[in-house]
This record gives structure tokens, C-alpha cells and sequence, in this order.
């Protein structure tokens, strides 16, 4: 199986204290708890490269990977639940929207749908902005162990039915698709 090694770089508050690096980079957009950081511990075989947590909200700045000098990946604080209050909320979403707007070396965003439950409201408006600002995103669907086998290909149809672009199937728990995906990203980057 393909795989590539991974460290943790830096964490970041805003762009200005991002990494000055060139490679490719792609930030990582999902409700709180939908398996960012797990994905992230997937691809490169090693569950603790990013923290993962059963409390949403955990992951309160912008965390950079390095994944064998090839690209980045930025975990993203989860939109959505997070015990924290409308200020910092608030100061986030600037932050974050700085950066998605302005970081030169985003190749593309991937935003994480967790296959269990039905697309939520907070997930279609991201899209909605991320498509308003016409940046490149794809679609992973997370936790996809968790979904009868038999399910599977209709739970993808009406993923891809709501979001336009590459829906990709991802589980952490088997890294069942884990060669697919980085060979996806690897794509990308060429």
C-alpha cells in the first residue's frame, strides 16, 4: 500500500503566522468530530500525528502537516457545535476566511461529510461560500465503515448529487480507500 509519511509542521492562528512553504496544500473543512484529524492520522498510518477527540471543538487553530514533502494539509477548526463563545467564533470565521481566501498555495479545499447522517445545514452553507468565492474543493465521505455495505454506493449517489466535484469514500478505522485518496491528492498536486 502506498503511504506517505507525515509531521506536524506549525500551528497557526491567522495567515500571517502560516508556513512560508511552496508545496501544494489542501485545508480541511468539516463539522466538529467529523474526522479531520483521524483522515489525517489514516493517510500517513500513524494515529498520533493529530490529535483526535470526542469533544467537538478541540481543534481551535490551524494545524499544518507535512506529508513527505509532497503537499500539506491544514486541519481546519470544525464548523458547527464548539463550546466557545460568539466572540471567538466570531474572530475565527475572520481568521479563517483570510486565510482561505488569500493562502496562495491552497491547491484545493476537501470538505468531510460524515456518512452517517444526511448532509446537514451548516455543511451546505460552507459549500455555498466556498462556491460563491469559486475556490477548487472535493468531497470526502468519512466514517464510511459505519455504513452497511449494500448502502454504500447510494450514500456516495446522494452525496454527489448535492455537491458538484469528486466525492471520494474514506475510512479511517480499515484505511480501506486510504491508496485511492492520496493518489487522488498526488494528482492533484501534478
Amino acid at each position: 500500500m502506498k503511504q506517505l509519511n507525515a509531521n506536524f509542521i506549525i500551528s497557526a492562528e491567522k495567515l500571517s503566522q502560516c508556513p512560508d512553504f511552496q508545496l501544494p496544500e489542501f485545508p480541511l473543512l468539516g463539522r466538529s468530530n467529523v474526522g479531520k484529524s483521524s483522515f489525517i492520522n489514516a493517510l500517513c498510518n500513524n494515529k498520533k500525528i493529530a490529535k483526535t477527540s470526542n469533544t467537538p471543538g478541540k481543534t481551535r487553530l490551524i494545524n499544518f502537516f507535512n506529508f513527505s514533502d509532497k503537499f500539506t494539509i491544514a486541519d481546519l477548526p470544525g464548523y458547527g457545535y464548539a463550546k466557545v463563545s460568539k466572540e471567538a467564533q466570531a474572530k475565527w470565521q475572520k481568521y479563517l476566511e483570510e486565510y482561505l481566501l488569500n493562502r496562495k498555495q491552497i491547491k484545493s479545499l476537501i470538505q468531510f461529510i460524515d456518512a452517517r447522517h444526511e448532509i446537514q445545514k451548516n455543511d451546505f452553507q460552507m459549500r455555498e461560500w466556498v462556491e460563491n468565492y469559486n475556490l477548487p474543493i472535493f468531497t470526502v465521505v468519512t466514517k464510511i465503515d459505519y455504513v452497511p455495505k449494500g448502502k454504500v454506493s447510494k450514500v456516495l449517489a446522494d452525496v454527489k448529487k448535492s455537491f458538484s466535484g469528486e466525492v471520494l469514500p474514506f475510512s479511517s478505522a480499515d484505511r480501506r480507500y486510504c491508496e485511492d485518496t492520496i493518489a487522488y491528492l498526488l494528482d492533484l498536486c501534478q
